[in-house]
């Protein structure tokens, strides 16, 4: 199972922010997230939410999927879950994450594609 690398949101954010010349200030202008709370993120002292990291993705031109790592943890409750789970409904859960990802990948392009 994959799990959001709060190390891999730190670094990508502060990076991604230094490279386009963005103050934690002007940054927060942008997505409307709190200065205080992109200094947390870039200490991986706060996780945002889903929309707040969406905002901070579109901002910093970076992709979500790319903050995503393998985890060797699992709880007992997915496991369960999982366990309750046939192949055909497994293969769908997987399919909608796939069509999800799709979709944010395609608000992205046409977003970039509009200000062309």
């Amino acid at each position: 199972m994959k799990k959001l690398s709060t190390e891999k949101l730190a670094e990508t954010v502060k990076f991604k922010r230094n490279e386009n010349n963005l103050t934690q200030e002007e940054l927060s202008e942008q997505t409307g997230i709190n200065r205080v709370m992109i200094g947390r993120i870039e200490k991986q002292d706060f996780i945002p939410s889903i929309n707040q990291l969406e905002k901070l993705a579109d901002a910093l031109e970076f992709e979500i999927t790319d903050l995503l790592v393998e985890s060797d943890e699992t709880s007992s409750f997915t496991a369960m879950r999982r366990e309750a789970l046939g192949e055909n409904e497994i293969e769908g859960v997987e399919t909608l994450i796939t069509m999800m990802l799709s979709l944010r990948q395609q608000k992205v392009l046409r977003s970039k594609f509009k200000n062309v």
